[in-house]
């Protein structure tokens, strides 16, 4: 019986999720050996559609071999490739260019051997591109790296945390690190952040507001104008995480913070480097003397190896890029794509309160993840599931990756399929 017709169940593997596997009280790896027997089944049933690997860079078409050996030719909306700076001739070529002069990697913390005059040059451009005076530049070798060792440098044992209750993992990490009292408030409602912050009443404790530029599970974006005048009422900093956002939200590419005119008023800007430039690590953009203690006292920072030279470069290159007038055109042609794909969608099957370059398509049932994806891969489109713990029980999405460099005919296939699937699946609206 196929997938999704009536009478059909999912499979008995499906029943089993993520968390089961998280924890064990005994001695041995119970869990470990759990997790493992429960892949094979998914595999053996050849529904499994993770991990598969790529031929090639992440174009808007991609050519994949699956565990089962399979290739498959898809629609690539999985990729946060944004601008398309991930494979432009240019990036590699500067790429190119940095791995000839420095070498393969940096060999050493950035604090110690590990920072090059590349480095040096990727920092100045940051800082030149955002615009704030007085503003200096942490790097770090990973995007998840920079809430993780920020956080837990700034905020310390006794102070507060207050986070947006859909704030990335790494955002939760690094309040847990930090050992700081974490308080959450309901997504995006300012309203509730203003009663959590009211309802602190220690004297002289530090207070760190969280949020994102653009949440990456739901597609929207923080209303930051009215979240950093009810924090600074209550003397709190503010960081924005514009992973999702840097390079592509804005005129000028500086994010949701230069849409919401709060540019020079956050005290804590936080960008990666493999969603709009294409690459990978990220930055902590501040005033000078906060970078420079960061640079210091982010644990996975100091102890850690330095971003390798030739990303370095690829990203240098990318930042110039983004601020010509190429990255411009690119910007508008990924509002005009995501606004495209949103209005084949709408009405047919739920896509929330997107505004962004994701769409998340919710089909609920936590069970039909797998089914689903197999399906998505197996019918010519590869997008990026999510489901519970990454987003609450039973409200399992596709999410899907808009870029610049998507075509017209493209992003009706893929409302095509996705349509398709509702059908099939039974998530449409009114279904």
């Amino acid at each position: 019986m196929s997938a999704g017709q009536p009478g059909w169940e999912p499979p008995a593997y499906t029943k089993l999720s993520y968390e089961m596997f998280l924890y064990s009280m005994g001695a041995e790896l119970e869990e470990a050996e759990s997790f493992d027997a429960w892949i094979e089944d998914v595999k053996s049933d050849g529904a499994f559609a993770f991990e598969a690997a790529r031929q090639h860079s992440q174009r808007t078409d991609i050519t994949i071999e699956r565990e089962t050996g399979e290739r498959l030719e898809l629609l690539n909306f999985s990729a946060y490739n944004y601008l398309g700076y991930s494979h432009h001739p240019e990036v590699i070529s500067a790429a190119k260019d940095a791995l000839d002069r420095y070498g393969l990697g940096a060999s050493s913390s950035p604090v110690h051997g590990g920072t090059f005059e590349l480095h040096k040059e990727l920092e100045a451009e940051l800082v030149r591109f955002v615009g704030v005076e007085g503003n200096g530049v942490s790097l770090f070798s990973s995007g998840y790296a920079v809430n993780t060792g920020t956080i837990s440098a700034v905020v310390k044992r006794g102070h507060y945390i207050v986070a947006d209750r859909n704030a990335h993992m790494s955002i939760l990490e690094g309040a847990q690190l930090s050992g700081a009292k974490v308080l959450y408030f309901r997504h995006n409602d300012v309203e509730h952040l203003q009663e959590v912050l009211a309802g602190i009443d220690e004297w002289g404790a530090r207070i760190l507001v969280c949020v994102e530029g653009v949440y990456s599970a739901d597609g929207d974006m923080a209303p930051l104008r009215r979240i950093v005048d009810v924090a600074k009422k209550h003397e709190a900093m503010v960081l924005v995480d514009e992973a999702h956002s840097f390079l592509v939200a804005g005129e000028g590419g500086r994010g949701v913070c230069e849409i919401e005119g709060v540019l020079d008023e956050v005290d804590l800007l936080v960008t990666t480097f493999s969603k709009g430039f294409g690459g990978v690590g990220g930055a902590l953009i501040a005033k000078k003397h906060i970078t420079r203690y960061v640079n210091w006292f982010a644990k996975c920072r100091m102890f850690s190896c330095a971003i390798d030279p030739a990303v370095t470069g690829g990203v240098l290159k990318a930042l110039q890029l983004a601020g010509a007038p190429e990255g411009a055109a690119l910007r508008r042609r990924i509002v005009a794509n995501a606004d495209y794909l949103r209005s084949r969608l709408a009405g047919h099957v739920d896509i929330g309160d997107s505004t962004s370059w994701i769409v998340p398509v919710t089909f609920g049932r936590d069970d039909y993840a797998i089914p689903v994806f197999d399906y998505l891969q197996n019918h010519g489109l590869e997008g990026s599931i999510m489901m519970f713990p990454a987003v609450p029980k039973n409200e399992a999405r596709i999410r899907l990756f808009v870029t610049s460099g998507h075509t017209r005919e493209q992003l009706d296939r893929c409302a095509d399929i996705v349509l398709e699937a509702a059908q099939r699946f039974g998530f449409g609206v009114g279904a």
